[in-house]
């Protein structure tokens, strides 16, 4: 073949130099060689970048897993550069490759795939790069900005208690766990927690009392509100409760029969005189404050939520004062978790416009005595799981709506989710002292668009 070539070419040109005709064949098969690799290479890189490569957008801190296909005829081989330092990795099937891990960093990451073909000069690759989006931890944007020292009532940013309740025959008896932290829309601008708690419980005749309060975000000294309203409300039912065997009489006659209407008035009146009076203390001791500092009472407005239970031989008593919103409820399963009972011990009341909230400031609260005793409740049960106390910080986010507070399951559920939290689980067992810093890193939960202070108090 080449012997005809070169008959060819002497023919053409004449007589000419064993040299340039050396120089013609070399030139002219480069360019051929060159122009049918580059036309395979076109051909192939064509087909690569046709593919429907779709990378969906990951997030940090959340597992991610997605298959994406690559599989091109006379492709011989691949790599993908541009995963490192990600938290993810890479894996290749029959079909093509896959992206998994939970990522570590955000930000947009371009990703290199480098390709062979059969015949492709040694170390040199084909390339097709695309983009890894991997969106932030919505909870890494929000600030933790200090309070700025030297304010007026300063507060810590958490509080956290626990009341063990000893067994004295052997029985299990019920415990108390509370925590409170600030909110992120509060951490965010530098701003105090404006929720607070109490809890108490007496050796000498076994009464709990257990106070919540939510100071009002938009009042300036809410945080001294909710304060002094807990404080007030547990010191007052304290005493009143030291001396209780008149109470506890009547309490034990109503169970005797609870369609008494007697019995009942009497035990409500016993309600109003420790419980409502408590709550009106609070509203005074609030006034009197304002009183000294010479501002408005409604700079320290706060919602209370109050409860006092005792165990009898027959069964618990609870008694309740609510005012604003969140939720008191008393809850009851089976030992199999199932079956659930929940009763609201009161009404998330509102103002006179919608979003708006009732406070213990506010003087309506307290204009006769029917008004107070709207705002009292009380139940006589055999037993109960837990009873719960929680600022709107807390029942918003799992409950959003009022008739979702009445729904058995929902509460079920919720109740369930403290103690079975992927992150954070509450271990609600006897004497489990630990339980106050579990309940506390609960209340770190995120939700969307819900970012106030949480409280919340569990009798169980």
């Amino acid at each position: 073949m080449m012997e005809k070539i070169l008959e060819i070419i002497k023919k053409l040109s004449g007589e000419v130099s064993q040299n340039l005709i050396d120089k013609f064949l070399s030139e002219t098969v480069s360019k051929i060689w060159k122009e049918y690799i580059m036309d395979i290479e076109t051909v192939i890189k064509n087909k690569v970048d046709s593919l429907k490569i779709a990378i969906p957008n990951a997030s940090v801190k959340k597992e991610y897993k997605v298959e994406v296909p690559f599989d091109v005829a006379d492709v011989s081989g691949y790599s993908i550069d541009g995963l490192e330092d990600t938290g993810l990795t890479l894996d290749k099937n029959d079909s093509g490759f896959v992206i998994s891990g939970t990522p570590t960093k955000s930000g947009t990451f371009p990703l290199t795939i480098k390709y062979d073909y059969d015949g492709i000069l040694l170390g040199r690759h084909l390339e097709r790069k695309v983009d890894l989006i991997i969106n932030p931890d919505p909870r890494d944007l929000w600030k933790n900005l200090p309070v700025p020292e030297g304010i007026e009532y300063p507060k810590p940013d958490e509080d956290k208690d626990y009341v063990k309740v000893v067994a004295t025959d052997g029985t299990q008896r019920k415990d108390i766990v509370a925590a409170s932290k600030r909110g992120r829309s509060h951490a965010q601008e530098g701003k105090p927690r404006d929720d607070d708690f109490k809890l108490f419980h007496s050796e000498e005749n076994d009464w709990y009392i257990i106070a919540v309060a939510d100071g009002a975000g938009s009042a300036k000294y809410s945080r001294k509100g909710s304060q002094i309203a807990c404080d007030t409300v547990i010191e007052h039912c304290k005493t009143q409760l030291s001396n209780s065997e008149q109470f506890e009489s009547a309490i034990t006659s109503l169970n005797q029969n609870q369609e008494d209407t007697a019995a009942r008035k009497l035990v409500g009146d016993h309600i109003y005189n420790i419980v409502g009076t408590a709550a009106f203390k609070a509203h005074k001791a609030i006034d009197d404050e304002a009183d000294k500092k010479g501002v408005a009472s409604k700079l320290y407005a706060t919602t209370l939520l109050l409860a006092i239970a005792k165990k009898f031989e027959f069964g618990w008593f609870v008694a309740t004062f609510w005012v604003g919103d969140g939720a008191i409820c008393l809850y009851t399963e089976d030992n199999n978790g199932e079956n659930p009972e929940a009763v609201l011990l009161g009404i998330p009341d509102e103002g006179e416009y919608a979003g708006q909230t009732r406070f213990l400031t506010m003087p309506e609260i307290f204009k006769n005595s029917t008004a107070l005793y709207q705002r009292l409740r009380f139940r006589i049960v055999k037993d109960f799981t837990a009873l719960m106390l929680m600022t709107d910080g807390v029942s918003d986010p799992w409950f959003e709506t009022d008739s979702n507070l009445n729904n058995p399951e929902k509460w079920r559920n919720f109740y369930k989710e403290i103690q079975d939290n992927k992150e954070h689980p509450v271990n609600l067992e006897d004497d489990n002292e630990k339980a106050k810093d579990e309940l506390l890193d609960w209340l770190d939960f995120w939700s969307p668009g819900n970012h106030d202070d949480r409280t919340i108090a569990i009798l169980y």
